[in-house]
């Protein structure tokens, strides 16, 4: 089984900066609620809080839930990889089938709490970008190295060759890792045995649209681009594909297609985590498919990171 990046992008404890900048978006938030609120009803407003309080309530306990989980979960793992190590003493061949069957089990169980996890920060805003210089054709190329066992035991090709016209540029390394990840365990759950996913990055010219006229909201100009602004990075698949109809969709929070919800493992949060982490990075992700033509999944990371990431980045 290959390893699985255990990277549930959970912020780091102990800065102060992060806690006064969170008090603030919270303050800035219910500040903005206020404001809103005075253009409703109040029976409205009242159950619109109440619903706000209940979600804030649940999206906590599910973080508590997955945090206590978490240790007596790695605690089980490690003595079945001490039994799996025969340390303490051969196995037959039937047991250590069971062993491996737990050891697998173990895993998919760690995965799905590091979604938990990571839902549950990018939920409650805790998010917060770390922009350092680097070459991303590694930080793909390490990827390929933490999937590549996955892929081949399961009869999959998994291709990656880098690309030197990607320059150097100050990224989040862990949380692209994270997405790339996501995209990959997508294609390896629903791209059958025999078939082929191809990882590629490339510079690209993106004509974001900005308004023009303050107060005229729907004048919009693109603004003229010489040179790259940004790389897409992009995850195809040899797979059944997905029907247009839900191309918006499978970037929902507990979404599973119809045809595949008897059939797939996870919750149906792996893309939609890998929605949030892109757009925290002030990029985008969409799919491109045709029902028995494969998918192709690509995203965006901007050569120079938006102000709003920059600024949840700075200095963490």
């Amino acid at each position: 089984m290959a390893a699985i990046p255990d990277k549930p992008c959970l912020p780091q404890p102990g800065a102060a900066e992060t806690e006064g900048q969170t008090r603030s978006a919270q303050a800035e938030t219910e500040h903005q609620r206020g404001a809103v609120a005075s253009d409703y009803p109040s029976d409205l407003v009242q159950n619109y809080r109440q619903l706000c309080e209940r979600f804030q309530r649940t999206t906590n306990a599910l973080a508590s839930a997955a945090h206590d989980l978490k240790t007596p979960l790695a605690i089980l793992n490690g003595y079945v990889e001490l039994l799996q190590s025969e340390k303490l003493g051969p196995l037959n061949e039937r047991q250590r089938d069971v062993i491996g069957d737990m050891r697998a089990s173990g895993q998919r169980l760690q995965r799905f709490i590091q979604d938990f996890l990571s839902y549950t920060v990018l939920e409650t805003g805790e998010l917060r970008m770390r922009y350092e210089p680097g070459d991303i054709n590694t930080c793909l190329s390490e990827v390929c190295r933490m999937w590549s066992v996955r892929f081949q035991e399961k009869g999959l090709a998994l291709y990656f060759l880098a690309n030197d016209k990607l320059p150097e540029f100050s990224f989040d390394s862990p949380k692209v890792q994270r997405v790339i990840s996501n995209l990959l365990e997508n294609a390896s759950k629903f791209t059958p045995s025999g078939g082929t996913v191809w990882l590629h990055a490339e510079p690209y010219m993106w004509e974001r649209r900005t308004v023009t006229k303050p107060g005229v909201e729907k004048e919009r100009r693109r603004q003229p681009l010489s040179i790259p602004n940004a790389v897409k990075v992009s995850v195809s698949d040899t797979g059944p594909g997905i029907p247009p109809e839900y191309h918006q969709e499978v970037f929902d929070d507990f979404f599973r297609m119809p045809s595949h919800e008897n059939q797939s493992e996870g919750m149906g949060l792996g893309l939609a985590i890998a929605r949030r982490l892109v757009s925290g990075m002030g990029g985008k992700l969409w799919v491109e498919s045709e029902p028995g033509a494969g998918c192709k999944f690509s995203f965006l990371v901007p050569l120079k990171p938006s102000p709003a990431s920059s600024a949840r980045g700075k200095n963490k």
